[in-house]
């Protein structure tokens, strides 16, 4: 949430950032909204004053035996009294008015983010790798699992409807190898703690990172009125909600591998073969708490975490610097990465990395202590390091055979007992 002072301050630079977004400025009209409820407090005080100056003087008549005075004043407190609890009450609405519209502003865009309305406008900020040519027709991700009889669409749709899969033998361990890879990736050579934490959160954790009140739709919400998490980006940040740090304590650097689940609200008719857009995946996401000061060169850092991922694959890629209209809402900044996959000859987001700046932390009151021991809020960044679903996907399909078999990357031979390949019954 943004503090009206700031926009007060800063009127044309928060509207500037809004229209990059493609969105109406809002300056003027939530100044004036602030503007209405500064009345309102303004007039309070004046009659609690009042009302603290008539009470004073209500003993002060009866001492002097002049009952009439003291029963005009006592008249004037009572109604001044009407008049403050209506006025609260006022306030309150005014308040509560003011923080719901202010709660679904999106961040500000740094200045290097690109111009543009939708993916198209999106900038390629460096390749790696130069995708696989095969001397046979590649074959998507499900043609491959399903000739493979491990990979079962038709049987989770029985279980669970469109959008879930059902993995089997050396597929389904061949996901779990690439995330417990990943996860030693992260925890033994980039510095990140692991965390389990919970699946399941409340409200305020989801407002906390962004996706309420605005998301709501795009996540799942049980009959407690607790939610599924999208990401574990949520329970990560969430980690530090209502927090004061000390500045040696920074950067705060967490990883998890956790199911996510997602409605895929507005995605009717996209990707709906196969596993690249399923309402429940696996994905290890590295999460990153740091001061101001840091956190652009911690976003240079962890993309190059997730980058490392990539490169231990052995998979081509790309990087991508996400444009104003493509960005998330959250966000004040974003680099995705792209996988080759050759069964669609085309590349596919596989990581989404990103800073926050403060926002995540002003509505997680999030703070730390500056070396002048004053509290500052803390910047928050996270980043998929990578989604095991999608990452599944791209190495089946650079890795196919002619006969329809799998070879396993070396990386992840350890975590298969040494086994090689995944062969066709």
């Amino acid at each position: 949430m943004f503090d009206i002072k700031w926009i007060r301050a800063n009127p044309d630079l928060f509207d500037g950032s809004l229209a990059r977004r493609g969105a109406e400025p809002m300056a003027n009209a939530l100044i004036a909204l602030d503007d209405e409820r500064k009345k309102t407090v303004q007039q309070l005080n004046e009659w609690q004053e009042q009302r603290n100056a008539s009470s004073k003087q209500i003993g002060q008549a009866k001492s002097q035996g002049d009952e009439e005075k003291a029963q005009a004043l006592l008249a004037e407190v009572s109604d001044l009294k009407s008049k403050v609890q209506a006025g609260e009450d006022q306030e309150r609405e005014q308040t509560a008015e003011l923080n719901k519209i202010l709660a679904g502003v999106p961040n500000l865009l740094l200045d290097d983010v690109p111009d543009g309305e939708d993916e198209d406008a999106n900038v390629e900020r460096h390749k790696v790798g130069e995708p696989m040519r095969f001397n046979f027709e590649p074959k998507e991700h499900y043609e491959l699992g399903e000739a493979l009889g491990q990979m079962d669409f038709e049987t989770a749709t029985k279980i669970a409807g469109s959008r879930f899969v059902v993995l089997k033998n050396d597929v389904a361990r061949l996901e779990r190898a690439l995330g417990q890879y990943m996860l030693d990736l992260h925890t033994q050579e980039h510095g990140f703690t692991e965390v389990v934490a919970p699946l399941l959160v409340r409200s305020e954790a989801l407002y906390g990172t962004g996706q309420l009140p605005k998301f709501a739709e795009d996540a799942f919400q049980t009959t407690d009125e607790r939610w599924l998490i999208p990401t574990s980006e949520v329970s990560l940040t969430n980690l530090v909600r209502e927090s004061m740090l000390s500045k040696e304590e920074l950067p705060l650097r967490f990883t998890s591998l956790t199911p996510c689940f997602r409605s895929e609200a507005g995605s009717a008719g996209r990707d709906t073969r196969g596993m690249l857009r399923q309402h429940q995946f696996y994905k290890v996401e590295m999460v990153a708490v740091t001061t101001p000061d840091t956190s652009l060169d911690e976003h240079e850092r962890m993309l190059g975490c997730a980058e490392a991922v990539m490169k231990g694959l052995d998979i081509p890629y790309r990087v991508m610097r996400l444009c104003a209209g493509d960005m998330g809402a959250t966000m004040q900044r974003t680099y995705d990465i792209e996988a080759w996959l050759p069964g669609q000859d085309t590349y596919r987001e596989i990581s989404s990395v990103s800073v926050a700046g403060d926002y995540q932390a002003r509505r997680m009151q999030a703070r730390y202590r500056d070396d002048d021991g004053k509290p500052q809020y803390v910047h928050t960044l996270n980043g998929s390091g990578v989604a095991t679903g999608r990452a599944l996907i791209a190495v089946m399909e650079n890795y196919q055979q002619d006969d329809g078999s799998i070879a396993i990357p070396d990386v992840l031979q350890r975590y298969m007992g040494g086994q090689t390949k995944i062969s066709v019954s």
